[in-house]
């Protein structure tokens, strides 16, 4: 799916999604990967749902980023608490939800200027 808005001044817009692929700003991903307004982190060796560990939130954690929003996928997947204990450690709210309602979400709060990371899992 291509989404409407395609430039952000700057910044990391998520522009079009499929079931293997993720575009930010027209460059096309075929792997989970993180997105900040000012930067992706293409490194994010996280597979899928079920690989997740706490070390990937601690990642996370050390990016202070206000919100996060958990793409777990085709499917809308909750994470067990004990995961992201180091982001409630730090305050730092996690929203989970299926990969496309995170691309879209992300869209609108970047455009609001918030801190919000996107964590973006294609399986």
């Amino acid at each position: 799916m291509k989404l409407h808005l395609t430039q952000a001044a700057g910044q990391q817009l998520i522009t079009g999604y499929g079931a293997d692929w993720i575009e930010v700003n027209r460059i096309r991903f075929s792997h989970s990967l993180l997105v900040q307004p000012a930067q992706v982190h293409e490194d994010w060796q996280t597979r899928d749902f079920n690989s997740l560990g706490a070390a990937d939130f601690e990642r996370i954690a050390a990016l202070k980023p206000e919100l996060v929003l958990l793409g777990t996928g085709a499917q809308h997947r909750f994470i067990h608490p004990k995961l992201t204990q180091s982001l409630t450690a730090a305050g730092i709210s996690v929203e989970c939800m299926a990969t496309p309602a995170a691309c879209r979400t992300y869209n609108i709060l970047m455009a609001e200027g918030r801190d919000v990371i996107a964590a973006l899992l294609l399986s």
